[in-house]
């Protein structure tokens, strides 16, 4: 055959007990996925802010930002509840690439699957223990999850998974907030019928088991920007798409109808900087329209310590991206503040 076996997996069970998440933890996690959870269903009208670095590669890094962070957290939380990025597993258009801690614990090394799941776990609990903030990944394979279920407060399913069965079926059994993004199409129909399905009970397999899920209500969408079939990115931040999407959401069974803001990516053509302007514009179409504050619950924009990106051969700015650029810290920090400014 074509595959070649190299090493069995560790199951969840196995990866937990050697990294346990403590009694306290997993209350904070409690207490912040209901957060959340009321964030998305209106109970709670405070503004979600899902922030950090495109892909998290550097345990010491990303735990320095999540700690920062949360003193910027304590300062607006009020009007702002804040989810740092936390995101173990980069999507790869071509395939080709840095894939993630998940997969690479060491980004200038070979892949280690096995050491690449501790290394995501090592992480996550690491940040929340220092920062006292659970965070949101990306459930890019959705078999992860068993690995990470007792961390996660927010779980993102990116426009290359949002129409793949698996992961529809998959989310459909998760117990937090899940945005599925609009695939790079930018097709709304698209995104909200994975919504749909996300939101309904399944009966399939998963991880070697015949399941049954009850759907998840927490299922909303992302809106991330897509890229037009002459190349050309296309933006789906501004009123008249959020009225669309809002008059969509009328027209189905859905429940809890809500939608994230995705700044950065196509939204903003990876300009790193003009998320600052479309956070500020949305914010303002959110002033203006009683129908826009009501469906847009968030918003999603990648930060991190350094301004900017590097290339992965050099590795050596410590705290930048070594994925696509993002905002640097003095540029977060302000814009935090800004955001909760323009909730008065």
């Amino acid at each position: 055959m074509s595959f070649s076996y190299i090493n069995p997996m560790p199951t969840p069970e196995e990866i937990k007990q050697a990294y346990p998440m403590s009694a306290k933890l997993a209350d904070l996690k409690r207490e912040r996925d209901k957060i959340v959870s009321n964030i998305i269903t209106g109970q709670d009208d405070r503004f979600l802010v899902i922030i950090g670095p495109c892909s998290a590669d550097n345990e010491d890094a990303v735990c320095e930002y999540t700690t920062r962070l949360a003193k910027v957290a304590d300062k607006v939380k009020d009007k702002v509840f804040i989810v740092p990025r936390v995101y173990t597993n980069k999507p790869r258009t071509t395939g080709e690439g840095y894939k993630g801690i998940a997969s690479q614990p060491d980004p200038l090394k070979a892949p280690d699957m096995v050491e690449g799941l501790v290394a995501m776990r090592k992480m996550h609990i690491r940040s929340i223990q220092e920062s006292g903030m659970t965070s949101a990944d990306e459930m890019l394979y959705p078999e992860n999850w068993g690995y990470v279920e007792d961390l996660l407060s927010y779980v993102a399913i990116g426009a290359r998974s949002v129409e793949d069965q698996h992961h529809r079926l998959t989310v459909s059994g998760f117990d937090v907030a899940s945005g599925m993004k609009n695939p790079t199409s930018g097709d709304f129909a698209v995104m909200l019928n994975s919504v749909y399905a996300a939101q309904h009970p399944h009966h399939f397999t998963f991880a070697g088991y015949e399941v049954k899920t009850t759907g998840n209500p927490l299922t909303h969408t992302i809106l991330r920007g897509a890229v037009s079939k002459h190349g050309n990115t296309t933006q789906n931040y501004h009123y008249e798409d959020i009225m669309r999407l809002y008059d969509m959401y009328q027209e189905m069974d859905l429940v809890n109808p809500a939608t994230i803001i995705d700044a950065n990516h196509s939204n903003s053509n990876k300009q790193f900087h003009q998320q600052i302007r479309i956070c500020r514009e949305v914010l303002h179409n959110r002033r203006h329209s009683k129908e826009i504050k009501q469906l847009v619950k968030g918003l999603m924009i990648e930060s991190y310590l350094v301004e900017g990106c590097q290339k992965i051969s050099d590795h050596q700015v410590y705290g930048q991206s070594i994925t696509d650029p993002c905002l640097g810290w003095e540029d977060t920090e302000q814009l935090i503040y800004t955001i909760a400014d323009m909730l008065d």
